[in-house]
């Protein structure tokens, strides 16, 4: 009897737990949250609520409209949980001066070793900002352009080898004639470029396009994986569940065990932690060997006069897997969402061809950055894209300090989750007039630019915002101005809209479009593209 004894208390107390605890403390309302109108009506009970919002792969757009449709510029979306939609609140939460610090997802989800982006101590985190600061300064990233070159050079090589003949006015492409997946191959590209930049690591998936590597355990051996495939399913099953902090151990083991699309998810995602250690040890053995590399795994080793730094293996596994995973989706997101904008709006479109005209020379093939870092349309069309579908869409989490802190001139009790999602803050009406139109116009102008800037935040904001900015918009730039210099595109017709899943990050589905040459934009590629 004892046996079911035991079984019976566990049961009640998961019963108690997970229904009865979550009752009493929304009645006893220790917080006061219950003044704040509910998402869900089961949103003041569990943050399920939430997961199913994450489920259906549009939580931020749901959640910005179901703000306007209310008219309401908080709401709660789980029991210690409140979302805001006003642009007086994104300083609140994310500016320099912010008492917030990053919430507790950043726990349940890290590794032995933390890295830069799911460190929480304020401290720590500046450690570790000091210690890569320099490999992400301009002027370093700007040493480091032959590598962007290198991987654009095959990525024109690739796409060259699938032109077709110029479509016809008035015509939809012809199915063989949709011979590339943008989103496909810019996702490749960009893996290509930040393994080059930050580990040296000339990968070749451009030239197979597929992107099947070499996965490594801990205990040395190796397998075949897919990069972006397993990336993808961490990304997707992770971002559903675990907003649950407290019940996330049971919640990831449920979801791992029981046959279900979330169980192939956890199978489909194993591989992804091999691949990154594989990429980390392999460049670690260069090291060893005494190859002297100028890349992002050497400012890990060694600091600015060539000392060792003395990191934990498992420090630098960490943090290159960070800069190797947001280091490629975020800029591929980008870049699948503008030339997607830009194909649609062909006026836009004439008018970076334009501008791109002037600084081209004619036996160019893949631009200079110095040339086009300055030209204000190409930079506008770029931020224009940032804005209306940002590739990082939600809303981070922050976490109140414990003695609570001031929130858009209202007081929120500590240990509490903030947050206000980045699609909210750069579709609202007040600071971008017309915000579900595409228009780069609209920050040419430097008073407006001005304006808008405090509340455009793609890379986030204030100390926590994303050190690698800088190399993101190096890569957009040049990519962006060499493909719509060289190339027209067309879509398979008026009525397709690519697909978008949003996990942490925008996962853009297949953009099937036609592409050939255009007649101003001609020269061959050299043969030793990819030689250097």
């Amino acid at each position: 009897m004892l046996p079911y004894a035991a079984l019976a208390v566990v049961l009640l107390a998961t019963f108690a737990r997970i229904f009865i605890f979550p009752i009493v403390k929304y009645f006893l309302d220790a917080k006061g949250l219950r003044k704040y109108p509910n998402y869900s009506w089961l949103s003041p009970f569990t943050d399920f609520a939430h997961c199913y919002l994450s489920s259906t792969g549009s939580r931020s757009v749901n959640l910005f409209l179901e703000h306007e449709r209310r008219n309401e510029p908080v709401l709660r979306i789980g029991p210690n949980a409140i979302a805001f939609n006003h642009p007086d609140a994104i300083k609140d939460i994310y500016g320099h001066r912010t008492k917030c610090t990053k919430d507790r997802k950043e726990s349940i989800l890290a590794g032995t070793h933390r890295n830069l982006f799911d460190v929480v101590d304020k401290g720590e985190h500046g450690r570790k900002r000091k210690l890569l600061s320099a490999a992400f300064a301009i002027k370093n990233l700007e040493k480091w352009e032959f590598k962007v070159h290198y991987t654009a050079k095959r990525l024109v090589k690739a796409f060259d080898e699938r032109c077709t003949s110029p479509l016809k006015s008035g015509q939809n492409p012809q199915p063989e004639d949709l011979t590339v997946d943008f989103n496909h191959w810019i996702n490749l590209w960009t893996i290509e470029a930040i393994n080059y930049i930050a580990l040296s690591s000339k990968l070749t998936f451009l030239d197979t396009g597929t992107d099947e590597w070499t996965a490594e355990r801990p205990d040395g051996t190796q397998y075949k994986a897919r990069y972006r495939f397993a990336q993808n399913n961490a990304a997707i099953v992770k971002s559903v569940w675990c907003w649950d902090y407290d019940l996330w151990p049971w919640t990831s083991w449920l979801t791992k065990v029981i046959p279900s699309k979330w169980n192939q998810h956890w199978k489909n995602s194993s591989a992804w932690g091999d691949v990154c250690y594989h990429q980390a040890s392999e460049r670690l053995r260069r090291y060893k060997a005494g190859e002297e590399l100028d890349d992002f795994f050497t400012c890990l080793m060694e600091d600015k006069g060539g000392a060792p730094n003395f990191l934990e293996w498992g420090e630098i596994v960490a943090e290159t897997s960070a800069i190797i995973d947001a280091g490629a989706e975020t800029t591929a997101i980008a870049l699948t969402n503008i030339l997607e904008l830009l194909i649609r709006h062909p006026k836009h479109l004439a008018t970076l061809r334009e501008e791109l005209a002037s600084v081209f020379d004619d036996d160019e093939v893949v631009v200079s950055y110095d040339k086009v870092k300055d030209l204000p349309f190409l930079r506008a069309c770029l931020d224009e894209g940032l804005r209306i579908t940002p590739p990082t869409s939600s809303g981070l989490p922050r976490r109140t300090p414990p003695e609570g802190t001031s929130i858009m001139g209202q007081w929120i009790p500590g240990d509490t989750s903030v947050s206000m999602t980045i699609y909210g803050a750069h579709h609202d009406a007040r600071i971008y007039p017309e915000p579900n139109v595409f228009n780069p116009h609209r920050w040419m102008d430097v008073e407006e630019r001005k304006r808008m800037e405090p509340y455009f935040m793609p890379f986030s904001a204030g100390s926590r915002g994303c050190i690698g900015r800088n190399i993101s918009y190096l890569e957009q730039i040049v990519i962006l101005a060499t493909v719509v210099h060289r190339y027209d595109f067309a879509l398979p017709n008026a009525a397709f809209k690519g697909w978008r899943f949003e996990a942490f990050n925008l996962i853009c589905g297949p953009l099937p479009i036609k592409i050939w040459m255009r007649d101003q934009a001609r020269p061959a590629i050299s043969s030793e593209a990819g030689s250097q």
